[in-house]
């Protein structure tokens, strides 16, 4: 089986510190912690399998087809396969709208 190579970009790593500091801060840092865990060996089973992930239903509509998510509970990580890499590209918190998001960052 091919393995790809993930990589998280900048912004996705600040999407991440950002996210574990406010489950430390309003939740438990043991949460954070988990939560941690499970979004990065999420993100690392992409390197196995990054068809896995589901078309953002937020692109779809423009016949964006570039870009990909899976979940963890509330928590999307988007990412962009290009070749045998996986980049990726935000990782928020579901109940968030994306909108502004997207336009900021992936449609420049």
């Amino acid at each position: 089986m091919t393995k790809y190579r993930v990589r998280i970009v900048r912004e996705a790593e600040e999407d991440l510190a950002e996210l574990i500091d406010h489950i430390a801060q309003y939740d438990s840092v043991e949460r954070a912690n988990y939560v941690l865990e499970r979004l990065l060996t999420i993100c690392a089973r992409l390197e196995q399998h990054p068809e896995r992930g589901h078309f953002l239903p937020e692109l779809r509509s423009l016949g964006i087809k570039s870009y990909r998510e899976v979940h963890f509970k509330l928590y999307r990580i988007i990412y962009e396969v290009i070749g045998r890499e996986v980049f990726i590209q935000l990782i928020v918190d579901g109940r968030r709208s994306l909108q502004a998001i997207l336009e900021r960052r992936l449609l420049r």
